[in-house]
């Protein structure tokens, strides 16, 4: 299956989603939203534990999808691995066929279901990234050889609303010294925002490095005030609140502004990532009306 770099250097604007398996072992709807979106979206993260909240790990979703002829995204955090596990999970997912990763810190514990169980965060973001591309070199943390070679395509995620944008792009240069080859970004609402962080990023060119902008359709107005108040780094204007409070049909409104914003976005990266949190079905609308052709 294709790397999402190597989609991206091939000039396609990429899209990218989000699906979050079960806290179960049902992974019938899962199933049924990847191949009904397929035909407009290029990858799917799976999500590990999403807001700390016990699932299935996405390990096995990622191999139902590729059995599916679907391209998945495997997410990893280093809240529940020390740097054993981090490892034997990366080699784990190779071995299945998994080409693409997205590593992160993870949300603590005590946000999800399980409150009182205890974070591992054994390596930060950048060391797991580095570790992935040690494997990917033929060594552990160890430095011991490995018998086989994974050929993972490493992403990581990067803040562009940062409110100190000169450590972010820091952070991200880092990572992208450890290894990380693809970047998916916080929700962007804000085109000229995002102009400003994108301006900054001629020092990564050349590096075959693509930044995948992050887009949540807006349910209420409800949530934009959410996202404004507890979200560092996500400014929803003013001006798209009272478009959602003045709509008759705010799913379609909705889907329209998400649409909007894509468009502004697409000389300024390299694809789109899509959350959009129980409102799949309007994938299809919001990529439609941005005018990305389909695959």
């Amino acid at each position: 299956m294709p790397k999402i770099t190597e989609l991206a250097l091939s000039g396609r604007f990429l899209v990218t989603s989000e699906l979050t398996p079960p806290k179960g072992v049902d992974l019938g709807p899962l199933l049924e939203a990847a191949r009904n979106l397929a035909p407009y979206v290029d990858a799917f993260n799976l999500t590990d534990s999403h807001s700390a909240r016990m699932s299935m790990a996405p390990i096995g979703a990622a191999r139902r999808l590729l059995e599916a002829g679907v391209e998945p995204i495997l997410q990893m955090t280093a809240r529940d691995r020390n740097r054993i596990a981090i490892q034997a999970d990366l080699l784990a997912a190779a071995s299945l066929g998994v080409s693409n990763v997205v590593l992160m810190g993870g949300d603590a514990p005590t946000q999800g279901d399980h409150p009182d169980a205890k974070g591992v965060f054994d390596l930060g973001t950048v060391e797991i990234i580095a570790a992935a591309q040690g494997l990917n070199e033929g060594r552990d943390l160890a430095g011991k050889a490995l018998k086989g070679t994974p050929d993972l395509c490493v992403g990581a995620v990067v803040n562009p609303g940062s409110s100190d944008l000169g450590k972010e792009l820091d952070r991200m240069a880092a990572k992208v010294e450890a290894g990380a080859r693809f970047f998916q970004t916080q929700a962007v609402y804000d085109v000229a925002a995002f102009e400003r962080f994108a301006e900054n990023l001629a020092r990564f060119a050349g590096l075959g490095v693509a930044v995948i902008a992050g887009v949540i359709p807006i349910k209420s107005v409800r949530m934009a005030r959410y996202l404004n108040e507890n979200v560092p780094g996500i400014d929803v204007p003013e001006a798209l609140i009272g478009e959602i409070a003045e709509a008759s049909d705010v799913a379609a409104t909705s889907a329209a502004i998400a649409a909007r914003t894509i468009a502004g976005l697409r000389s300024l990266c390299q694809g789109v990532h899509l959350m959009a949190l129980g409102q799949e079905a309007l994938i299809p609308t919001i990529v439609e009306q941005a005018g990305i052709p389909g695959k």
